[in-house]
């Protein structure tokens, strides 16, 4: 049986993969219960229960073996999801070591029954390292830190034999349970008294690179820890000349983590193990200034107050909290410069060769950059306690010179994509008035300057792009006064009116071709004439009223001649 084998498989297909331990426990028992099915070793029927016991008598067959391993599993994933809700609530820590105890019971049962002749050496061998696995998990719940070390030292000793004595291919399991097991005995050594094993703990997380999931965890887990067991005697900080008490445990242990994180952004290999140790810092600093956050709500009459009295100085714990917010914002500079840092690496390589069908960076990323540090820098100066103090505030003035300068660097490389020679050239000066300002104004803050971007070497590479802007812009203008040949000529005219000009138009080949002007245009046309006898007023007409009759008499007389028919 393959005991590491099939417990990796398992995990890693039932929810482990997404640290989901309730998922993994129920698949447990369901391939109990297939498991004693088809065994035929049911434990009685559903109105009795009967106890059976697996033996050295009945282990014809693996799947005997299997039973005892997914108790152990369904009892080891209980206590691991029971370990997740102990964080808030507490009771269930007991709970979990019960459940630890039974796996360790049932991983006992299992090392017994593998020492019989019936199993190879190498089902035994993992079935010790299983059980002492489990067994360290137990120790170290208890905090019997040489317990602990004892059996996980064993565990990894015997993987790291069957990882020797295997190929490549069937050795990666055994040494992925080696790293997996590294980071518990380097803690444990830590608490038996190896000031030397925090370092360690720092080096396994910078080696694990971008890597997520239980082992990345697991080393978080464990470092803060070892911060939480060091900030019992942290008592105070000191920030530009000022000593303020520390009382929040969270700001102890992050204040405490905060030169090793640094130190392990700087050692970093790649810009992604970079990334993920800047994010995981700032995560970090975003939960010291919220504790901090909280104790000030409460706190706000007392800070009132000492602003009266102390004459405009804030508080300690409002001060704490600028210093927290000035690493939060200092954090954010740093890493948004490496990420500029890197796409400046990518343009010079765009330009060397291009690449089909990926994304190139543009000036404009590297704009939108500089403007979130510019925010940064403008939020600094804001901050409660650091407005009087006049060394910072020019410290601050030149940082945002020298990043504006950058800034103006690449607009003016935006705008010389676009062929803006003048907009370009007037940006390259802006950038050159600002290098000089920070030169001239360094002086005394040269040390806060040092890891800021070279203004020398910006200077020098102004100079060498503004000369071939000049002769770019020259060329430019000697090519638009050219003459254009035929076969180059577009004037926007559609296919009907250019028949007699020979002209090359990708246009004529794609959807948007212009084969005539639609609508048409409108011609003027001769209207219909109007006409106006102007002659009428001077005709003259003959007198016609001996033509017309006269009008028959009217009365009683005319009435009766009518009726009967006489007329005059």
């Amino acid at each position: 049986v393959s005991v590491l084998q099939i417990v990796k498989e398992s995990q890693q297909q039932h929810g482990l993969r997404h640290g989901d331990f309730q998922r993994y426990r129920g698949y447990c028992s369901r391939r109990l219960r297939r498991l004693r099915k088809t065994l035929n070793f049911k434990m009685g029927n559903r109105h009795k229960f009967t106890g059976k016991k697996v033996t050295e008598d009945i282990l014809s067959d693996n799947r005997y073996l299997l039973l005892i391993l997914m108790d152990a599993e369904r009892a080891w994933s209980y206590a691991m999801q029971l370990k997740q809700e102990a964080n808030t609530e507490p009771r269930k820590r007991f709970h979990l070591l019960s459940r630890l105890r039974k796996a360790v019971k049932h991983a006992e049962e299992l090392e017994r029954l593998c020492e019989s002749n019936r199993v190879d050496a190498k089902t035994k061998l993992e079935a010790q390292a299983y059980m002492a696995y489990l067994t360290g998990m137990l120790r170290f719940e208890h905090q019997e830190w040489k317990a602990a070390m004892e059996a996980f030292n064993k565990c990894k000793t015997i993987y790291e034999k069957l990882a020797n004595a295997f190929t490549e291919e069937q050795a990666v399991l055994y040494n992925q349970r080696v790293e997996e097991i590294s980071p518990n005995i380097r803690y444990c050594a830590y608490n038996i008294g190896d000031q030397s094993a925090m370092n360690e703990l720092m080096q396994m997380r910078l080696r694990s690179g971008g890597t997520e999931g239980l082992l990345a965890e697991k080393l978080e887990a464990l470092i803060t820890q070892t911060r939480a067991k060091q900030a019992a005697t942290m008592s105070e900080v000191e920030w530009r000349g000022r000593i303020v008490p520390v009382k929040i445990d969270k700001v102890r242990i992050f204040l405490l983590g905060l030169a090793d994180n640094e130190a392990a952004i700087a050692q970093a290999e790649n810009e992604e193990t970079k990334e993920r140790l800047f994010e995981s810092l700032l995560s970090e600093c975003r939960d010291a200034i919220q504790a901090v956050r909280e104790d000030l709500k409460p706190d706000q009459k007392q800070r009132e107050h000492s602003l009266e009295n102390d004459s405009g100085k804030v508080s300690n714990i409002q001060y704490l909290y600028s210093y927290l917010t000035y690493i939060k914002l200092s954090t954010a500079i740093k890493r948004n410069e490496s990420m500029a840092k890197s796409l400046q690496k990518a343009l010079l390589q765009q330009q060397r060769s291009e690449e089909d069908g990926k994304r190139t960076p543009k000036p404009q990323d590297l704009i939108r950059l500089y403007d979130i540090i510019l925010q940064n820098l403008v939020e600094l100066t804001q901050l409660p306690g650091l407005e009087e103090d006049k060394n910072f505030q020019k410290e601050i003035g030149l940082k945002t010179l020298v990043y504006k300068a950058y800034r103006c660097f690449f607009i003016a490389q935006s705008y010389v994509l676009v062929k803006k020679w003048g907009e370009a050239l007037v940006l390259y000066e802006r950038v050159l008035k600002y290098a000089r300002e920070v030169q001239s104004g360094a002086g005394a803050h040269m040390n806060s300057l040092k890891e800021l971007p070279d203004v020398q070497d910006l200077i020098t590479q102004v100079n060498a792009e503004k000369y071939s802007l000049q002769a770019a812009a020259i060329l430019d203008a000697n090519d638009t006064n050219e003459t254009e040949s035929p076969s180059q000529v577009k004037d926007g005219k559609p296919l009907s009116e250019r028949f007699e000009t020979f002209c090359l138009d990708p246009s004529l080949v794609s959807k948007q071709v212009s084969l005539v002007h639609f609508p048409p245009g409108f011609q003027p046309i001769p209207c219909k004439p109007l006409f106006f006898d102007l002659a009428l007023n001077h005709v003259v007409f003959p007198p016609l009223e001996d033509k017309v009759e006269q009008k028959a008499k009217s009365g009683l007389t005319g009435y009766i001649k009518g009726i009967f028919g006489f007329k005059s």
